[in-house]
């Protein structure tokens, strides 16, 4: 019997500085443990894309959405747990101190802004995630670069 992937709501922060906001996984986490991702997490029920992406960014990081720039893709992947996943990533602004996320104790133990020339950093954790978070990042400065922002 096949079962439906479970949908996932994902956020690129942009800065004001066209920086993107990355966070590193704990090492306790199940799925992708101590490797850098971006914020977002799995829809709860009854709940849509749009508010699963507000609550996710509110909840990771203490910050407000404030508006979507753009989609930036879809994508499939099967986590270490069997579960297969489609998520759903935007780039977005927020309000709050960009300066201090409150990051989910636990959960997240460090945070960065990347630009675009400063994504070696995430290629540590490829092993973890088969590189999906450089691909996802790459893909969203593309989409942010196209926006002409």
């Amino acid at each position: 019997m096949s079962q439906e992937p479970l949908r996932v709501a994902a956020a690129l922060v942009v800065g004001a500085d066209n920086r993107i906001f990355f966070q590193k996984r704990s090492a306790q986490r199940k799925l992708f443990p101590n490797s850098w991702d971006v914020v977002g997490g799995h829809l709860e029920p009854g709940e849509t894309v749009a508010e699963a992406l507000a609550r996710e960014i509110h909840e990771e990081t203490g910050w407000h959405l404030a508006e979507v720039l753009a989609t930036v893709g879809d994508y499939r992947y099967t986590g270490e747990d069997g579960f297969e996943r489609w998520e759903t990533d935007f780039l977005v602004r927020v309000d709050g101190d960009l300066a201090r996320p409150q990051l989910e104790v636990g959960k997240h133990t460090e945070f960065r802004w990347l630009a675009d020339n400063e994504l070696d950093v995430l290629d540590e954790s490829a092993h973890i995630n088969d590189g999906m978070i450089r691909q996802l990042a790459e893909d969203g400065f593309a989409v942010l670069h196209g926006l002409g922002t």
